[in-house]
C-alpha cells in the first residue's frame, strides 16, 4: 500500500497528459521554499560574518580583558604590584601596562587632525603578545627605533598616514592638553607640543584603527599625556577569549585594589548587542518568506484535492481508506518541502560560498568598519534553517490531507 500511495502522490504532483515533469503550481510551491531557505541561508551567514569579522578586527588592537582604575583621571599609580596579581591569576596568559589619551597630529606641511595616542610596549619585550596589532605593521616595525634619529618613534595606521602624507622618516607634531602653559601676556592656553618621528605605518583592515590610531612607546606616552610613571591601566591576554569575564570576575576578587576588569564583550557591548537584535529581526523578517512558502503548499495541494476529488472518490470505493488518503497528500506536501528545502540548501551554500570567496559585494570601510561583505556559516544555523524548512512544509499539509481523507467515496465520485 505505500508503493501505491507513494505512486499517486508523485503521479498528482506531475503535469497532465503523460507528462513527467511536475506541475506549474508544484513549482510555483517549491520555488517559493527555495528562495526563503536560500535567503535565509545567506542572510544568516552574513550576519555571521559581520560579527566573526568585527570581532577579529577589533581584538587586533583591544585585549581580552582591561584592567582599570576607578576615577575620572584614569591613572593607575601602583601598577606594577597591581600587575604582579593580575599575572598570578588563573586563565591569564600575558599582562602589560598601556597608556591612552586623545590628542592632535600635524605634519609639517600644518595639516591636523585628531588621533588616539596609544603608548604600548615595543615590540620584543615581555608581554609585546597581549594584542596582535604588532604583526599588522606594513612599513617599518613596533620597535620606535630609527637609525640616527634621536626622536622619538610613532607607528600610525595607513589612513592616518596617507592623510598627513607622512611615512617612515618624515616627522610630524603630537598636540596635547597634558601640563598645559598659559601665556601670561595674552591668557592663552598653550598646548603641549612634542615631535615625533613616524618608525612605522599599519594597517588592520578596521577602519577606525586605520584611520585614528597612533602608537608611541610607553615612557614616550606617558611623558605626553603627563602621567609620570603611572599608566592609563593594564591589557590582559587570556587562555580562552570566550573564558574573559569568567578570569575578569576572578579577578575583581582576588586583586586588592580599587580597579575594575572589563573584558573585550564588555567593551563593545552596544556594537555586539546591534549585531545580535539584526541577526535575529533579519531571520524572523526572512522566515515569513517561508511561511508564504508554506500557504503556497496549502493552496496547491487543496487544489489539488478539488481537481482530484472524482479520483480520491473512485479510490475510495475500490476500497483504500481515509488514512491512505491523508497520507497522499502528506507525501505530496513532503516532497514539496524536501525539495524546496535542499534546492534552498544548495543554493544558499553556493551563494554564501561565492560572496566569502571572491568577495563580490564591496563596503565603505569609513561606514561599516570593513571593506567587504563577509560570510560565515554556522551549521548551528544551517541545521536550525533545515528542519524549520520541513517541519512548516509539513505543518502545512495537515489541512488539505485532512480535507481529502474526509471526502465521502459517493459524493466524490458525483463531483462535478
Amino acid at each position: 500500500m505505500k508503493g501505491l500511495e507513494l505512486s499517486i502522490a508523485w503521479r498528482y504532483l506531475r503535469s497532465r497528459r503523460g507528462s513527467r515533469l511536475l506541475s506549474l503550481i508544484s513549482v510555483i510551491a517549491i520555488g517559493g521554499v527555495l528562495v526563503g531557505v536560500s535567503a535565509l541561508i545567506v542572510i544568516m551567514g552574513v550576519m555571521n560574518g559581520l560579527q566573526r569579522d568585527l570581532r577579529e578586527k577589533i581584538l587586533v588592537g583591544s585585549p581580552d580583558l582591561r584592567v582599570l582604575p576607578y576615577g575620572s583621571d584614569m591613572r593607575m599609580a601602583d601598577w606594577e604590584r597591581i600587575r604582579a596579581k593580575v599575572q598570578a591569576t588563573p586563565g591569564v596568559v600575558r599582562v602589560a601596562p598601556f597608556v591612552q589619551t586623545q590628542g592632535l597630529v600635524r605634519n609639517l606641511g600644518g595639516y591636523m587632525v585628531g588621533t588616539q595616542v596609544v603608548g604600548i610596549d615595543p615590540a620584543g619585550t615581555a608581554g609585546s603578545d597581549v594584542t596582535t596589532i604588532r604583526e599588522h605593521a606594513i612599513l617599518g616595525d613596533f620597535s620606535f627605533r630609527r637609525d640616527s634619529v634621536a626622536l622619538p618613534g610613532a607607528v600610525l595606521g595607513k589612513l592616518l598616514a596617507s592623510k598627513l602624507n607622512a611615512f617612515p622618516g618624515d616627522t610630524v607634531v603630537l598636540l596635547g592638553a597634558a601640563g598645559l602653559d598659559m601665556n601670561a601676556s595674552t591668557g592663552a592656553v598653550i598646548p603641549r607640543a612634542d615631535s615625533v618621528v613616524v618608525s612605522g605605518v599599519f594597517e588592520t583592515g578596521m577602519y577606525e584603527y586605520d584611520d585614528a590610531y597612533l602608537y608611541l612607546d610607553l615612557e614616550t606616552t606617558q611623558r605626553f599625556a603627563g602621567l609620570g610613571t603611572d599608566v592609563t591601566g593594564l591589557e590582559v591576554r587570556t587562555t580562552d577569549r570566550w573564558r574573559a569575564p569568567i578570569v575578569a570576575d576572578s579577578l575583581r576578587a582576588s586583586v586588592d585594589a580599587p580597579v575594575r576588569a572589563v573584558d573585550w564583550q564588555e567593551q563593545n557591548r552596544s556594537l555586539f548587542q546591534a549585531l545580535k537584535l539584526e541577526k535575529l529581526g533579519m531571520s524572523v523578517i526572512l522566515l515569513l518568506i517561508v511561511l508564504v512558502a508554506a500557504f503556497n503548499i496549502v493552496s496547491t495541494l487543496t487544489m489539488v484535492v478539488a481537481d482530484k476529488t472524482r479520483e480520491i472518490g473512485i479510490l475510495r470505493a475500490m476500497g483504500m481508506p481515509a488514512t491512505s488518503i491523508r497520507r497522499i497528500f502528506l507525501y505530496q506536501g513532503v516532497v514539496v518541502g524536501a525539495v524546496g528545502t535542499g534546492g534552498g540548501l544548495a543554493l544558499g551554500l553556493g551563494l554564501a560560498l561565492l560572496l566569502e570567496r571572491y568577495r563580490l559585494i564591496s563596503l565603505d570601510p569609513s561606514v561599516y568598519f570593513i571593506d567587504h561583505l563577509p560570510v560565515a556559516i554556522e551549521l548551528a544555523d544551517v541545521a536550525l534553517i533545515v528542519v524549520s524548512s520541513l517541519l512548516i512544509a509539513a505543518v502545512a499539509t495537515l489541512y488539505p490531507a485532512s480535507q481529502a481523507a474526509k471526502l465521502y467515496p459517493v459524493e466524490a465520485i458525483r463531483h462535478e
